[in-house]
């Protein structure tokens, strides 16, 4: 594979090229591209918010297991959230940008930068069959399965939702395409591209490709002359001479910044300010939840659900359970499981039903059920489940459903189910290092008093979220990242600001039952699969 193109790495960059001093009336901005919507927020030094916006987008699925975007709206989003920042948020007193996005999404870009076609999300199930030829590949009889030897290097189960994978698939089925690629990107080191003119990736993204050595940030040449072979494998078409894999951008750290485009800096009203490259969605959710020290536990409900524990070393699970990741904060690592359905799970059943019921109307009819009356429902819906399961063939399934139940007891048994996989997971974390009794909480779903209250009395944790319409953490992370990349470091919300729910020791007997039920359920159905 050749060197990676793009400028060599420079020092952070500066407003004109003046040092960045502390400001105490600046504003850090801080965008999140989420799977349905992008959200803007605009912070003080103080840490206080000063505006948020948020903007949604289609995601196409033209054909069974494909979920498509196009970064066409993403640019259109960022430039309708900047103008609505900027009514309570002037430009000029915008000091740097910070970044953040869903992983892994695979963006394929030309010579220039631009994108090539519809960008790939990680909802998108098509490239397994290539994921299982990549994990062949780099297999060998002395040196273990391929999954193993990958998680052992990546500390990532690669499958088929992985930018590798996912460009291997274009390989054969778009050759068009794949031949016209010069770098393979992620949605947020397309942004920070398109903002800036650079090409890179920071390390947490950076794992979405599916071929990052843990601890060393730098791409394993092994696994990429690995997926070079499983293209092989696949009879795929050589790229007219080229490498079957296109360049990947360079890995920089997280605080990482360039200035402005001239042309951006001009239409929105601000200077060539610092863009920060950033990081994940999960890891600036992290941040920005304030859980910045080993032992603590993020929970980020959105269209999925990530459960990340903070520790201080890579720690791998024999199991591979967890993902391994590098957080913002220096030193530290992020345990990782991701619930696959959860928010996009509880906006389905609110279709379902109709009556213009939503994610929140679901929660409220679940509510109104006792947790043991409910059906057994799965939520693997994805399909499959990744979790503590990593099974990419699991279907949603719902047990137990009898005349007596109505639209009330489907929400408390999704519900239920989410909460059940929440308690898989958490228990992983458990067995692995000495994890807090605090778990905090953001996002869509855990707005919702009731939520919080069963997943702190179905886990035995407090669950803490903070006060208010508060729901953009990841946003808040890459405000603060950006904020700290030019040298300032906002406060985090007072402990006076957050809402606790604790553990009802009354419903303990009660959300023991529903997890029996439940795991019984889902091994039943793991075993029913055929070999």
């Amino acid at each position: 594979m050749k060197e990676p193109r793009g400028r060599e790495p420079q020092p952070a960059a500066t407003a004109f090229g003046a040092p960045v001093r502390a400001d105490p009336d600046g504003i850090y901005v801080g965008l999140d591209l989420g799977t349905s919507g992008l959200k803007a927020i605009a912070l003080r030094a103080s840490g206080d918010v000063v505006a948020k916006a948020s903007i949604g987008y289609p995601t196409s699925r033209p054909y069974p297991g494909a979920a498509e975007q196009e970064p066409g709206d993403w640019i259109t989003a960022i430039e309708v959230a900047a103008a609505m920042l900027a009514a309570d948020a002037p430009p000029a007193r915008w000091r740097a940008i910070g970044l953040s996005a869903m992983i892994p999404t695979l963006v394929t870009a030309g010579a220039g930068g631009e994108a090539i076609g519809p960008a790939i999300t990680w909802e998108d199930g098509r490239a397994q069959a290539q994921a299982d030829r990549l994990s062949a590949a780099f297999s060998g009889p002395a040196s273990g399965s391929g999954d193993e030897r990958l998680y052992q290097i990546t500390g990532q189960r690669i499958d088929g939702r992985y930018l590798l994978p996912m460009f291997l698939r274009l390989i054969e089925e778009d050759p068009v395409r794949a031949q016209q690629t010069a770098m393979i990107l992620g949605a947020k080191d397309y942004l920070f591209g398109w903002l800036t003119g650079t090409s890179a990736t920071d390390p947490s993204t950076a794992t979405g490709f599916g071929c990052l050595t843990l601890q060393g940030s730098a791409w394993n040449q092994e696994i990429v002359a690995a997926a070079a072979a499983a293209a092989q494998a696949g009879q795929a078409r050589r790229r007219h001479g080229q490498d079957p894999i296109p360049v990947l951008p360079p890995v920089l750290p997280a605080t990482t910044t360039r200035p402005l485009g001239p042309d951006l800096a001009a239409r929105i009203g601000c200077d060539r300010i610092p863009v920060c490259l950033g990081a994940a969605d999960s890891v600036l959710g992290a941040l920005g939840l304030g859980a910045r020290s080993a032992g603590q536990i993020a929970y980020v409900a959105g269209t999925s659900t990530v459960i990340l524990g903070v520790a201080g070393n890579p720690l791998l699970d024999p199991q591979r359970r967890f993902l391994v990741t590098a957080l913002a904060e220096p030193g530290l690592w992020g345990l990782e499981m991701d619930l696959l359905a959860t928010g996009s799970a509880l906006r389905w059943l609110a279709e379902l039903l109709g009556s213009g019921l939503d994610e929140a109307g679901v929660i409220a009819l679940a509510a109104r059920v006792n947790p043991a009356d409910a059906p057994v429902v799965l939520p693997y819906l994805s399909p499959g489940e990744q979790g503590a399961l990593w099974d990419h063939e699991l279907p949603g399934t719902v047990t137990g459903l009898t005349l007596a139940h109505d639209r009330r007891h489907l929400a408390r048994g999704l519900v239920n189910g989410i909460i059940m996989e929440s308690r898989r997971c958490l228990a992983v974390l458990d067995q692995t290092a000495a994890f807090g009794a605090d778990l905090l909480v953001a996002g869509g779903g855990a707005q919702a008093a009731s939520f919080r209250a069963d997943l702190a009395s179905a886990t035995g944790r407090r669950v803490i979220m903070l006060a208010g319409d508060e729901a953009d953490f990841s946003a808040r992370g890459a405000a603060l990242l950006a904020a700290r990349s030019v040298g300032e470091d906002p406060a985090l919300p007072s402990t006076e600001s957050w809402e606790i729910s604790e553990a009802a020791r009354s419903q303990a007997d009660t959300w023991k039952q529903v997890w029996r039920r439940h795991e019984q359920a889902s091994l039943m159905l793991r075993s029913a699969k055929p070999s």
